[in-house]
């Protein structure tokens, strides 16, 4: 019988949690198990960075350098409502800069940036149904189960709204692969 060999984790780390965890109730081993969970533990924000290095477009789209054209991104799950952010409360994530209208905003959002973060890396969620790159207006926004879509415009938004469920599911689909489309629609 040959030694077991120790685990390179460099080939998972692509594969999603829950691949992962369905792997494990497959029958894995113990010890495979326990270095899964360490791996697993560090490689979802590691595997968002190589996306962003491995693109054409970066994972969160930014105006000079500013997510969301400088709009407090917790305000939309806060207040419901589009609220600017400030130059002293800001956030760096992904290699983007975040402004917050409040320091109890920044912190919120420091804690636990995926539950604010905008879908689709804050690129047009309508165009990401249809395989598209898009930019988007801060305005032209909705928060449907407990996530932030962002779109285009208004009209992409009415179109949004029209089956969403169904545009959620084909822009899950196409997302982050339509970061190498050849352009960006402005």
């Amino acid at each position: 019988m040959q030694p077991k060999q120790p685990m390179n984790f460099k080939h998972f780390k692509y594969l999603s949690a829950a691949a992962i965890i369905s792997g494990l109730t497959l029958g894995l081993s113990s010890s495979l198990n326990a270095s899964v969970t360490r791996e697993l533990a560090t490689s979802e924000s590691a595997v968002s960075q190589e996306i962003a290095q491995a693109t054409r477009h970066p994972a969160v789209y930014t105006e000079n350098g500013v997510a969301l054209d400088g709009q407090d991104v917790v305000a939309y799950f806060t207040q419901s409502a589009l609220v600017e952010g400030s130059q002293q409360y800001t956030h760096r994530w992904q290699g983007t800069k975040w402004l917050f209208s409040s320091a109890a905003n920044r912190d919120l959002f420091a804690q636990s940036p995926e539950k604010y973060a905008p879908q689709y890396g804050g690129y047009c969620s309508k165009a990401a149904a249809g395989g598209v790159l898009a930019t988007t207006l801060p305005t032209a926004w909705e928060v449907r189960d407990g996530k932030l879509y962002l779109n285009y415009s208004a009209a992409a938004q009415q179109e949004w709204r029209q089956d969403t469920a169904s545009k959620i599911v084909q822009a899950n689909a196409n997302w982050p692969t339509i970061l190498n489309n050849e352009t960006l629609k402005q």
